[in-house]
């Protein structure tokens, strides 16, 4: 009969040295995890504030459009305006011309009435 072996308690430096290196493992892998997961809430923060902006930034450019749609209808206006005050100045004009061709003739009328009538006399 073969007697079984004894059993021996000795420390084995490479099982020392996987086992604290295991455990060193874990516990950077832990601290890599908070890091991880701390970072996860800074730049939610840093998402939500930039929404924020490009929120307020929208409605300034929607506004500024709209400020565009404004001046351009302004300006239309403008033009039609114009163009309407030199049809306006043309009708002047003209009417200025038939009056002094009007007050013409009824200096001729008059002066030919005056004549007449001392031709009478």
């Amino acid at each position: 009969m073969v007697a079984t072996p004894k059993w021996r308690f000795e420390y084995n430096l490479n099982t020392l040295v996987i086992l604290f290196g295991f455990a060193g493992g874990l516990v950077a892998w832990g601290a890599t995890w908070e890091r991880v997961n701390a970072n996860q809430d800074s730049q939610a923060n840093s998402i939500d504030r930039l929404d924020k902006r490009l929120t307020a930034a929208e409605v300034s450019l929607r506004q500024i459009d709209n400020h565009e749609l404004r001046i351009s209808a302004v300006e239309k206006q403008g033009g039609e305006a114009a163009t309407s005050m030199k049809a306006v100045e043309n009708t002047l004009n003209s009417l200025s011309f038939d009056t002094c061709v009007m007050r013409e003739i009824l200096q001729r009328i008059e002066a030919s009435q005056r004549d007449g009538a001392q031709l009478r006399r």
